[in-house]
């Protein structure tokens, strides 16, 4: 089968739990010698990091072998703050969903992969009842889980914003995130969340949210 998709060269950050939406920024911290070679590489080019979750790991023998999801976010380097022992904060906003087509082989420290980007496009605004349906569950899950929300900063959101930034904060397994991160589109994001916030927030015998 034959493609006419273009494909890029993107340095990768895999890092479990961690979601990046287009549109959306992320605050990373960068202390690993590796990950400092990649911002400083990044920095020096485009400024362009690839986040992607890694699966479980899995072993052949006596090796481990690090496998990734094929879908991530590319960042674009909003901000850096360099720090005097080589670490950096970052925030990273985001550009566009990439899906992976194979990993390469490399020198670097960092990893690389070929990609596709996704073409960024507006979604259709979530119905009334499906917003509230989305905020409703959002409170009930952070009240359970001890979360202090400002409930009015959340209600003058819109529903990008809303949706995604959930989506990168809630604290569900790492195959949830990528379920939420693959979505189609933002409605199938947002009954995805109510679902997950559903599933996930079950209480234990001390009245707190269980997780897994």
């Amino acid at each position: 089968m034959t493609t006419t998709e273009t494909t890029t060269r993107l340095s990768i950050f895999p890092l479990a739990g961690a979601l990046l939406f287009p549109r959306m920024h992320l605050p990373i911290h960068i202390f690993e010698p590796r990950y400092r070679a990649l911002v400083s590489d990044a920095m020096a080019r485009d400024r362009r990091i690839g986040m992607i979750q890694p699966k479980p790991l899995l072993t052949k023998g006596d090796v481990e072998v690090p496998q990734l999801f094929d879908m991530g976010c590319v960042g674009k380097i909003a901000h850096v703050e360099a720090m005097d022992d080589g670490r950096y904060n970052l925030v990273l906003e985001g550009v566009a969903r990439f899906r992976m087509v194979r990993e390469l082989d490399v020198t670097t420290p960092f990893r690389q992969i070929e990609a596709v980007l996704e073409e960024l496009h507006d979604d259709e605004p979530l119905a009334g009842i499906q917003r509230a349906d989305l905020e409703r569950e959002s409170r009930r899950f952070a009240e359970a889980q001890g979360f202090v929300v400002d409930w009015d900063a959340v209600a003058r959101l819109d529903d990008e914003a809303l949706v995604n930034g959930i989506a990168q904060i809630a604290p569900f397994d790492a195959a949830a995130k990528q379920a939420l991160l693959e979505a189609t589109n933002m409605a199938m994001r947002a009954d995805l969340i109510v679902q997950l916030m559903r599933f996930f927030g079950r209480h234990d015998g001390e009245e707190r949210v269980t997780l897994q």
